[in-house]
């Protein structure tokens, strides 16, 4: 075990950890620490000391108000469903790229023997002492591995080598590589090992259910991609540089087209991010598939606000056992049927590709099975969301006086200057809304939700509408009658920013989702004269987060409650942006929001990709970060 996995394990069995006058200090109850865990906690003293002083600080720092009168802290444990004093698996969300920078440690590779692209070597150097300029602990190769015994195995010919080699240490948040083409002779090797692989492969499935590094020993022993040398590839991130991709980036290509690049070129590198480098531009490329490019003078930017949070908050889905599961019936839902219609109304809008099975794009079946593990389960890939917000759920008054705040308990877990809860058990929240403290009720948030992998134009009302609650927790409804062991029924990426944005828009917003809501997101942006009077967009100035996160959703949430501070009326439709990701909308009316897509895709002013991004961004003040277009 590593330092983190200790505190993970003992602090489930009730062993708390803090650190005083600089001492690692232990409470645990009696019997949990046997000789052997306590020769474990010995060996890693140095390390979890450093990883809980670590924690404090973004423990502090996510629990002092923002600007908007409301923690991070409490943000984030509202739309992630985390609750409790100390609820297992919650870290504060970081959202500044300086401080997630000063928790970051990242090696670079060496260099292959004879490498000679000027370019690539010229910006890996630039990039070295940036990272370290802006707080990123960059640490030498050698100090950065330790030896890694390395077992190959091929069952069918019951044949064993070990292989030690230096892989790089679990604690290590990313390694950094280039692209290495492979010659004749590591192609052939390859070769070899993808088919004993496929041969072996019905044998060993039923022996166990096989991890990325499993298959990964098993199928790539002859290959020199960076994630060979990774300890535990669920917490480092490989990163490549290569040359820029120009058919990848070029406006002109057709985002169905650079779905299937961007996979493959991720797949083949073994990488969760590339970037692409030329003598004037930079790309960055994860499993987001933006298509987003930078000019080299503005390396700053890119390295601060896009791949900074890429590494610090790497793209995971939502685990099935984080939510509560049950059943409703979609027949009876009047959302779910709106759902289903809103997806139908956008199908000409191109906004939302059909998706793709991974054996379509990916050719080699130990690179579908790797991706397999990864996206937990799934066996397809679409970009995009389609959900419809039902009316929040309120039990008592939705709104209190300050006077009867002053007389409600606190809640365990919360600053009791935040949220506090009546005798009944509703609990309520204090926040700012146009210069003004108020008292809300938090209600109950259902949303029906496209499953991950839908075609999100042509929905399903037995088997792809998903009905996804926050009441304290997450809960989870499957269509009555399907389970999802039997077929792939998974919950978005984008949960959290779905509940997000319909908590938010519930606080501060509630005339936008009194009726309910549709809310969208697609992988593209609208041009900045697309907007109306009344329309709003915020967040072009934000970090890139990726999705499935609640960094991201946090970033939603902001936007309703800067709204909410905004000389505002009559709210038609938000726009929420999400740079290198895209963009989410909601409205009160749905015939709104498919008449303004549709009529901004015949127009050119809303497109897949990243063609309106910079016009947008340059036309929105970063100081308050909305537009309203008045006619």
């Amino acid at each position: 075990m590593n330092a983190s996995e200790i505190l993970a394990k003992l602090t489930q069995q009730g062993v708390e950890f803090w650190v005083e006058n600089s001492k690692l200090n232990i409470r645990s109850p009696k019997g949990v620490i046997t000789p052997e865990i306590q020769a474990e906690i010995a060996t890693y003293k140095g390390d979890i000391l450093a990883l809980l002083q670590e924690m404090n600080i973004a423990t502090k720092s996510a629990s002092e108000p923002l600007i908007q009168g409301i923690s991070l802290q409490t943000i984030g444990r509202l739309i992630s469903g985390f609750t409790g004093e100390s609820p297992i698996g919650y870290q504060p969300p970081i959202i500044n790229p300086q401080m997630m920078a000063q928790n970051l440690s990242v090696t670079f590779r060496p260099l292959p023997h004879g490498y000679h692209n000027q370019t690539i070597i010229k910006f890996r150097q630039e990039l070295a002492i940036k990272l370290k300029n802006l707080g990123v602990t960059v640490i030498p190769w050698q100090e950065a591995t330790t030896e890694i015994f390395y077992d190959i195995k091929i069952p069918l010919v019951n044949w064993n080598y070990s292989l030690k080699i230096k892989g790089v240490r679990a604690e290590i948040d990313a390694v950094i590589d280039v692209e290495r083409p492979n010659s004749w002779l590591r192609k052939l090797g390859i070769f070899i090992a993808e088919n004993f692989y496929s041969l072996s492969y019905p044998w060993l499935v039923n022996q166990q259910r096989l991890s990325v590094v499993q298959i990964a020993k098993l199928s790539s022993w002859a290959e020199d991609h960076a994630a060979k040398y990774v300890e535990d590839p669920t917490n480092t991130q490989v990163i490549i540089i290569g040359e820029l991709d120009e058919e990848f980036v070029n406006p002109l290509t057709k985002y169905q087209d650079k779905i299937s690049i961007g996979i493959n070129t991720l797949i083949k590198t073994f990488s969760e991010i590339v970037i692409g480098v030329s003598n004037d531009k930079i790309s960055i490329l994860n499993m987001n598939l933006s298509d987003s490019i930078f000019e080299r003078t503005e390396i700053d930017n890119f390295i601060s606000k896009s791949l900074i949070p890429k590494v610090f908050v790497p793209i995971a889905p939502l685990l099935m056992n984080r939510f509560e599961i049950g059943e409703y019936n979609p027949y009876i839902s009047s959302y779910a049927h709106k759902l289903v219609k809103l997806g139908q109304e956008l199908a000409s809008t191109g906004l939302f590709p059909p998706g793709f099975k991974l054996a379509e794009v990916i050719k080699r079946k130990s690179h579908r099975d790797i991706v397999n593990v990864i996206v937990n389960g799934r066996t397809g890939v679409s970009y995009g969301f389609v959900a419809y917000a039902e009316p929040p759920y309120y039990v008592g008054k939705p709104e209190i006086t300050a006077a009867e705040w002053e007389n409600l308990l606190p809640v365990g877990g919360f600053s009791s200057n935040e949220i506090r809860t009546n005798e009944a058990g509703r609990r309520y929240i204090k926040i700012l809304i146009a210069g003004e403290y108020v008292f809300k009720q938090i209600p109950d948030i259902w949303l029906l939700s496209s499953r991950s992998g839908a075609n999100k134009t042509d929905l399903n009302l037995e088997k792809d509408i998903l009905r996804i609650g926050l009441k304290n927790n997450l809960h989870l409804q499957l269509p009555l009658g399907n389970q999802s062991n039997t077929l792939d029924i998974k919950p978005s990426y984008d949960i959290y920013v779905m509940l997000a944005i319909t908590l938010g828009a519930a606080l501060y917003t509630p005339e936008l989702i009194a009726n309910g809501a549709p809310i969208v997101h697609f992988h593209g942006y609208p041009a900045y004269d697309w907007f109306q009077e009344n329309e709003y967009c915020f967040g072009v100035d934000n970090p890139s987060v990726p999705c499935g996160t609640y960094e991201s959703g946090v970033f939603n949430f902001l936007g309703f409650s800067n709204l909410a501070n905004q000389p505002t009326k009559n709210i038609k439709l938000l726009s929420l942006i999400e740079p290198d990701h895209g963009t989410n909308f909601i409205a009160r009316d749905m015939d709104y929001l498919v008449d303004r897509l549709k009529n901004g895709c015949v127009a050119e002013q809303i497109e897949l990709g990243g063609q309106h991004f910079a016009a947008l961004k340059a036309n929105i003040s970063s100081k308050n970060q909305f537009i309203i277009h008045r006619k």
